[in-house]
């Protein structure tokens, strides 16, 4: 079991910049990899980035490329995603997300979900 536990959402003003954490504990958590994914009211959940465990290859959607960073940290057992120049669009509860699967896109292959945090980015 891997427990995700995500902070760091809230509200922002367009261009602005907010930085997400996935907190783990568990099971070794280097043996996972995290992705991020988000979900708009009304919408279905959609990939966003993701970091493979080990080597640590990164993925991007490609509306937040250029925007996002993700990065994880194993001795702290916690991935962070760096959101800069926030977009009204990038309004959605952020989740967190553990799999040992491939492909690290696709949300059907993630076992171990958070609870979520907000990010409203406002005009």
């Amino acid at each position: 079991q891997v427990q995700l536990v995500e902070s760091g959402g809230g509200l922002v003003q367009a261009g602005g910049s907010l930085r997400l954490s996935c907190a783990a504990s568990g099971r070794a958590f280097s043996n996972y990899a995290v992705g991020w994914f988000r979900q708009a009211p009304g919408k279905e959940r959609e990939f966003v980035a993701a970091v493979s465990w080990f080597v640590g290859n990164t993925y991007y959607e490609d509306s937040v490329k250029g925007r996002f960073t993700i990065s994880r940290d194993n001795a702290k057992n916690t991935v962070y995603l760096q959101m800069n120049s926030l977009k009204p669009e990038d309004t959605a509860v952020y989740y967190c997300a553990a799999t040992d699967r491939v492909p690290v896109t696709d949300l059907r292959r993630y076992h171990y979900w958070g609870q979520g945090t907000q990010v409203t980015v406002s005009s």
